[in-house]
């Protein structure tokens, strides 16, 4: 495979998803950023403005939602459209990274939760790197393994998807640094 066939599907948030995107650029990886109206950014490139019929295809029950992820989420329009968003972007990869921290029930903290979950569902590829652990995991589909040194993740499918928390630690950039190096030496 050639880097010009792969492609980052990720949201260009602050944190992780720009630091996600900031990787892609410099290693020559296309990459598409799924946002909406009114929603901020920091990546510009390959920007993908989602209209009201294609939010509408990543819609949820924040029920459903709650129920999963053990906590609560509130019925706010632009909340149930960053859901949706990452609905896109989890759907578009088929092997999917995220930054952030794994929780006592299993799930990742904050909104990217949702994403590692819908991942879980759908049977993708899930790495997170545990910022409070220092420490990449892979889901087995069952439950969370900490991943060696000798068995660090590497992107090796074309569509992949990059997101996560907004509040990147020094070890989170450097985990997605490392990532790309080591897919895209």
């Amino acid at each position: 495979m050639n880097i010009e066939d792969f492609i980052l599907f990720s949201g260009g948030a602050n944190g992780a998803e720009e630091a996600f995107g900031f990787n892609a650029e410099r290693k020559g990886v296309e990459e598409v950023n799924f946002t909406f109206d009114g929603h901020k950014i920091s990546r510009q490139r390959g920007l993908r403005m989602l209209n009201h019929e294609e939010l509408k295809n990543g819609d949820v029950s924040l029920e459903y939602v709650s129920s999963l992820m053990h906590r609560r989420y509130t019925d706010g329009p632009a909340l149930r459209k960053i859901l949706q968003s990452i609905w896109h972007q989890i759907n578009n990869g088929q092997q999917i990274f995220v930054i952030g921290e794994i929780l006592e029930d299993n799930t990742v903290k904050g909104g990217t939760g949702w994403g590692a979950e819908f991942a879980k569902i759908c049977n993708k590829r899930l790495y997170v790197f545990d910022q409070s652990k220092d420490v990449w995991f892979r889901w087995n589909k069952m439950e969370w393994e900490q991943l060696g040194d000798d068995e660090q993740p590497a992107i090796t499918q074309i569509h992949f998807t990059g997101t996560g928390t907004r509040f990147l630690s020094d070890g989170g950039r450097k985990a997605i640094e490392d990532l790309f190096n080591r897919s895209f030496p």
